[in-house]
């Protein structure tokens, strides 16, 4: 039995094809199935896709293109990075769920977060200055309808449930449920409160800096009386053949992507500098398969987690160097990693 599960995610990127120009998003989409079920083969633990409603990222409904891996895959674990729980409905949402689950014989996780971008709140009708209360009411449900057969329950985001069972059921073996949280101690704690797992999005800066909300998650615990329940850590990176090839291969691809979000949302030019000291000091697992192994199983051993998935893919990388990266991170990460961790537990 392996003490730590490692995975990987993708928001589906809409990428260049080889033409130099972006690929439709219907293209981008039958990639990420055969990216996941790469994955699958090359022994890779989960694969995560993320919710988003924008023309860079290609899949808005995740577990519609989850329910097509499982048609294909036989182990991997099939997630969402995250599901944007805060303007969806938590009963449809458990629904979509469970209904996964089913056809993956189990294999479904769901990741719920109020995610990164805002546009799903005008999307479907719900107003940002509810944010906080929205997640909330919304989280707890999905909680109660994830351990109850018959829910009753009562807010104001939502008509209220009077003893509903709603169907598909979960087997016996119910669903894993994480909580994606960005730093945020508040965050931490109502994970525990609700007697879920945490996921940590740690997308920059030194990974280390995340102990204190390790240290709260534990506290918080132990006060609560709560079960302790595995910790994972979500970050970005790219493995290619040397250090020196993933760190060029994707530095045209982050420049862009970033220096479009930089645009948006006002923040510091993306310059190639910064770039590397994040891949050098920072959350960017970028390198040989050598250099992201060491990387990983310093995070896991630093913040003493059970969980690490990287998000494989950012901005228009090639659908070919994604398909690398993802050969590379199963064949080679993995088991170097494990490898690691075995070491450092025998000289202790």
């Amino acid at each position: 039995m392996n003490d730590i599960s490692l995975g990987l995610d993708t928001f589906g990127d809409v990428n260049h094809g080889a033409d130099g120009r972006l690929l439709p998003m219907d293209q981008v989409l039958r990639d990420v199935v055969d990216q996941a079920v790469l994955a699958d083969q090359v022994g890779i633990d989960f694969i995560g896709l993320g919710e988003h409603h924008r023309d860079d990222f290609a899949i808005s409904a995740p577990e519609i293109v989850l329910a097509t891996i499982a048609g294909r895959t036989r182990r991997i674990h099939l997630g969402t990075a995250v599901t944007v729980l805060s303007s969806d409905d938590p009963v449809r949402a458990f629904q979509r769920f469970s209904t996964l689950n089913a056809l993956s014989n189990g294999r479904a996780e769901a990741i719920l977060g109020r995610g990164s971008f805002s546009e799903s709140y005008a999307l479907f009708g719900y107003d940002m200055s509810n944010y906080e209360q929205l997640f909330e009411e919304k989280l707890d449900l999905f909680a109660r309808l994830v351990r109850e057969k018959k829910v009753t329950w009562q807010g104001e985001t939502r008509a209220p449930l009077r003893n509903q069972v709603v169907y598909p059921p979960l087997g016996a073996q119910g669903l894993t449920t994480w909580v994606g949280v960005g730093g945020s101690p508040e965050s931490v704690v109502r994970v525990v409160r609700h007697d879920l797992q945490l996921m940590l999005a740690i997308i920059g800066g030194d990974p280390a800096r995340f102990v204190p909300y390790v240290d709260l998650y534990h506290r918080a615990v132990e006060q609560m009386g709560s079960q302790t329940r595995p910790i994972g850590v979500h970050s970005p990176g790219f493995v290619a053949a040397t250090d020196e090839a993933a760190r060029e291969g994707l530095w045209p691809h982050y420049r862009e992507m970033f220096g479009r979000l930089g645009r948006e949302r006002g923040w510091p030019p993306v310059t190639k500098d910064r770039y590397l000291a994040e891949v050098e000091h920072g959350s960017l697992y970028v390198g040989s398969p050598e250099t992201v192994a060491k990387k990983i199983a310093k995070t896991v051993q630093t913040l003493g987690i059970q969980r690490f998935d990287m998000k494989y893919a950012t901005g228009p990388q090639p659908h070919g160097a994604l398909m690398e990266c993802i050969r590379l991170y199963g064949e080679t990460v993995l088991p170097m990693v494990r490898d690691l961790l075995a070491h450092d537990r025998a000289a202790a």
